[in-house]
Formats: C-alpha cells, structure tokens, sequence
C-alpha cells in the first residue's frame, strides 16, 4: 500500500487501521478532486469497498488504480478478485493473468487465479494453478486446502495427500472449509484429523450456527460409519432426528440433505433397505449439488437393488451416472467422446525381443519385495488385501497409486514408457525403488521386516514396471465372473472423473474389461512373472481350501491368521475401497451370479465380454 501523503489519506488509512471499513468510505466521500487521484486514497477505498461487500464499486476504483499504474501488479490482483466477486468472470481472468505476468512469483496472485477457476469449475488448470501457489509458499494453507480439493475432484490422491499433509496442525478453520477439510481426511483414512477438525471449526453467528451444527453432526455420524464405529455413528445421529429436520426453515435444503443421507446411510448398515430407499429419495428432493446427488441416486440404486426391485434399481444407476457425467465434464471432457478410452492402457507392448533386450539387473528377492494384488476393480482385491494384512508377517498401505506415479514421474522426466525401462542403469533401477519405498515409508513408517502388500487393482496395466524394479514379486491376480464385476462397477459412486466416465455405460465398462485383460495377457507372456489366480467364487464356496493355496505360493508357513480377517478389518476401523463394510462380514455368495438379476440390461454387451467369460472359464 502507498504511503499516505494526503491529510485525507491519513485519516482513511487511521481508521482502515483501527477496522472501520464503513468509515474509510465515508471519509472517501469528502475527497476533493485532487484526492480523487491519489494513490493511497484509492487503495483504501478499494479494500473499504472490498470489506463491505461492494464488489462492483471495488471493481471499478481498482480498474482506475490498475489504469494509473499498469505496472503494479497488486493493482491488477486487487482488480481481479473484485471482479470475480461481482461476478464478472471473463474480467477477472484477464486481470489476474495480467498480474501474473507482472508478478509470476507471487503466490497470492496464483491463489487467486485458482479460486477463479475453482468458481469456472475448470479443475485441471485449478489444481495446477494452486498446486503452484503452494510450491511458491508452503506455507500458504488456504491454498494447500484449495489445492487439495481440486485434486480431490481430479481424482489426484497422491498430491491430495501432499497438500494435507500436518493439516490436524492448521489453524481453526471456518466452518464450512472445515466440512470440506475433514471429508478429505477421511479420504485418507485421518479419522482422528478429521474430527479434530470438525471440533474446531469456527461458527457463523446465529441463527445460521445451529444449522451449521446439525451438518457437523451429520458430517461425524458419515465419518463414523465410513470407519466402521456404527454405535458412535447412532449417537451422533440423536441430536438429527426426524422431528429436528423436518422443523428446519424453508432455505435449509443443504442441511437436511446432509441429515437424511446420514440416517440413509445406517439404515442400509443394520438392513433397513425400504426405509433407507424413502430416506434416499429425501436426499434427492433437497440435494444442491451434483456429488451430493449423484451419491444418493447410487444409495437408492443399492436399496432397491436390496429389495429385489432390480428394474428401478437400473433407473437409479442410470440418473447417478448421468450427474456423474456432468461432473466428469469440468474435469475430463475429452473422455466424453464416444470413441475415448477412458481407462488408459499405460504405454505400448513389450513383447518377447524387446523383453529379452532388457540389460540385466540385480533386484531384491522374492521375500524383499512386495506382494502386488491386482484385477479389474471389484474383482475381490480389497478381501484379499484384509486377509493378507490380518497375518503378522504382511502389512496392507490400503489402496495407493504408487507404481503409476514411477511411470508418471519417468514420462515427466523425457522417458518413454515402457520402451526405455529397457535401458536402465543399476542406478536407474535403484534410485525408482527408493522413491517407492520413501513413498510407502510415509504411510506405513513402521513397516519393519514385515512384507508389503501392494493391493492395487489397476497396477495390472503397470506390470512392466513390477518386473523391471521387482522381478522376483509374488502377484495375485483376482478374478470374478465378468458381468458381476461390470454389475458392481456399475453401483459404485467411484470418485475418479475417468472411473466416472469408464462406468457410465456398460458399453464403455465392457470395452475398458476387454483392453485391461487383452494388455495383462501380453504382458504375462512377455515377463512369465509369479502369478496366483485368486477366484472370488472359489473363494467364498471353499475358503479354506483356497486360503491354504496362499502358503507355498507366498512362502509361508501357517495362513490361518487369514482366516480372522473379518475381526481384524472391523478393528483396522477404516478401509478406503467400497467394501469397507463387506470385509468386516465372513465370505459368503451373496454376490455370486448377482448380475442375472440385470441380464436384460447385460445382453447387448455379452458379445463383448463372451470371449472373457471363456477364456477364464466362466458361463452366461
């Protein structure tokens, strides 16, 4: 800010010093024609008008200031957000890119060119914009949660996790943020952060404190639910009862969305479906966003579903993918083409020649290296990984997209993948399983001697990369009958703009199938890796019978802690996968076969599907 240099700008900047926004503009119009073209005045009467909520009068005192002065960048950012208050988007683009190229090392001025495209709903160019502002600053923290909600929409876990990271250390939080804040620790399975949040979050006055409570409330009974705490979830949901929403007033639509969801979402835990189907249907009538929406529309498809009402539950499917398109949309609209693939087959093929040209390198063994589980996404990779994890020598880091982030990182850095894994040096090589391992060590800094589990399903289109840096892993590939991994697919609220796209028609779902196991089959017989095939149905008729199949394949000598895996996932509490509440029950066959009930809706994709459906031995 200019220094003042008039009486009058003293006077302004006295009382924009002692908080009185309303008098600085009072004070401004006494200015004399002179005053009018004084730097500091014009400043102080910008952010008076800013404070006040005058967007548009700010808009044009900084339009003059920025006309005055067009090399001053903090004129231009001033400028910029005024506008996008006033809603003048085009103008604020144009100001805040104009301030950036004054100031290209000006984290505020990033910041605020992220919010812009935050409000635009472009979040690509949000999530890169306010990832730069925090590189500029760490310690910047609005934009680290900015930052990290854009990922969250990109479907960018890695860097999520990045920005939140000591975030149960960040100041108290408005309470809204707050809400936004502690759903992404959940995320990440920070239950602990997560809550602390939502205790310290600072409330607007009342009356619009009690409301923002009861979201709060809804918000724990959601947390503790997702994390397995049901009885802790039921209390939660005492201070949300029915009378208590329906007395509400008339402009609380996003409270009772929240409120209803919560009750939707216990009653489908302890089996109420008819009664979590009309709750669902409430969430629906008050709902204000699409991922709000979107989610009840896939819970009222589940609790039909449950009611055996499969016709309905399809129309529900079919409203909770079309939000979801409209979602992916501000995300990845080139996905929306009809010919796109939304699931990316990483890289081109290594066939035999390419693989035997490979320069030999030292790698760990098989015990030193991690167990990968793969398989199409609900091929039963998340029972699998609890079981697993409930054995003391094994250790799960829940689902992480690390090997896909080697790639990223090789292709960011010039490298062609996977052509140019064949010319890595030793050090090459080591240096990528030191990244992995610093990446795991954050998550799981206790791991010791115990053996990784690695449970990703996609990393089946990674396997060039497991077989260079681990060619001695062991890897478990899941299986499950075709059109019961397209049915699941299909019923789940997945958060990832390309899984949103892949899922929303069976068409699409069946062709993603289709290319993920014609890429896996070439790889395998390029590598030959070590590969268990893990069948769903199998395992659940005759589990112990298969669970003994794990022993010699892993080197181990007692699996039966495998078995008691149910009690160790209720105990792990959080478990990041849709099955999170699944994996706490025993195995049974409830979902074998469940896809019959939508064979109707099925039948135009079978020709697709049918030579899967051969090949790994099953029947329509």
């Amino acid at each position: 800010m200019p220094t003042p240099t008039t009486d009058l700008a003293n006077a302004m900047a006295g009382a924009w010093n002692a908080g009185e926004a309303e008098r600085v503009i009072a004070l401004a119009a006494r200015a004399t024609q002179a005053d009018e073209e004084d730097e500091g005045v014009l400043v102080l009467l910008g952010l008076a008008q800013q404070a006040t909520g005058r967007h548009r009068q700010a808009a044009t005192t900084f339009q003059r200031l920025a006309q005055m002065q067009p090399g001053v960048s903090a004129y231009w950012n001033n400028l910029g957000v005024a506008c996008r208050q006033a809603g003048d988007l085009p103008a604020s683009e144009q100001a805040l890119l104009t301030a950036l190229s004054l100031a290209p090392d000006d984290a505020e001025v990033h910041y605020n060119l992220g919010l812009l495209y935050t409000q635009q709903r472009r979040w690509i160019p949000a999530r890169q914009t306010l990832l730069d502002a925090v590189q500029l600053d760490p310690g910047f923290i609005e934009a680290r949660l900015q930052a990290a909600y854009a990922c969250h929409v990109c479907g960018d876990n890695t860097q999520q996790e990045a920005m939140l990271r000591g975030a149960i250390d960040w100041p108290a939080q408005p309470a809204e943020q707050a809400l936004i804040l502690s759903a992404m620790l959940s995320v990440q399975g920070d239950l602990d952060a997560a809550l602390h949040t939502l205790a310290r979050a600072r409330l607007p006055d009342e009356p619009a404190a009690a409301v923002m409570r009861l979201r709060i409330a809804a918000q724990r009974a959601l947390l503790y639910e997702r994390n397995n705490r049901i009885d802790a979830a039921q209390d939660e949901l005492r201070q949300l009862s029915p009378r208590v929403l329906d007395a509400l007033p008339p402009d609380a639509d996003q409270v009772r969305a929240d409120g209803w969801r919560a009750h939707a979402v216990l009653a489908m835990r302890r089996g109420a479906h008819a009664e979590a189907d009309a709750l669902y249907r409430r969430v629906l009538a008050y709902a204000v966003d699409d991922e709000s929406r979107a989610s009840a529309a896939f819970g009222l498809a589940s609790a039909l579903d449950r009611q055996g009402q499969y016709r309905e539950a399809w129309q529900a499917l079919q409203k909770a993918h079309a939000i979801q398109l409209e979602i992916a949309r501000n995300v990845v609209p080139e996905l929306l083409a009809a010919d796109s693939r939304p699931l990316q087959v990483t890289g081109g093929n290594v066939g035999h020649g390419t693989r035997a040209g490979w320069k030999p390198l030292s790698s760990p063994g098989s015990r030193q290296s991690p167990v990968f589980v793969v398989g199409f996404p609900r091929s039963g990779t998340t029972l699998l990984e609890q079981m697993l994890d409930a054995h003391p020598d094994f250790r799960s880091m829940d689902e992480r997209a690390y090997i896909h982030d080697l790639i990223e990182g090789m292709e960011l850095v010039g490298q062609q993948y996977p052509a140019d894994l064949a010319s890595l040096t030793q050090q090459d090589a080591d240096q990528l399983r030191s990244v992995y391992r610093r990446m795991v060590g954050e998550v799981l800094p206790d791991l010791g001697e115990r053996r990784l589990v690695d449970k990703n399903p996609l990393n089946m289109l990674c396997l060039p990369m497991i077989m260079r840096l681990f060619p001695q892993a062991r890897i478990i590939l899941c299986l499950r009958h075709p059109c019961d991994v397209l049915l699941s697919c299909s019923m789940q609220p997945f958060r990832s703009p390309a899984f949103m796209v892949l899922c929303s028609s069976l068409q699409r779902l069946a062709q993603g199938y289709a290319r993920a196991f014609e890429q896996w089959y070439r790889d395998v017989e390029a590598f030959a890796p070590h590969v268990l095939e893990w069948r769903y149905e199998s395992v659940v008729s005759r589990f112990d019978d298969q669970v003994a199949r794990l022993g010699p394949f892993l080197e181990t000598a007692d699996t039966s802690p495998m078995t008691r895996f149910a009690e160790h996932a209720r105990h792990k509490r959080f478990i990041s996968t849709p099955s999170y509440a699944q994996v706490t029950e025993h195995v049974h066959r409830k979902a074998v076969d469940r896809w019959h009930n939508y064979r109707e809706q099925f039948e135009p994709v079978l020709p697709v599907l049918q030579p899967w459906i051969d090949r790994l031995g099953y029947t329509v």
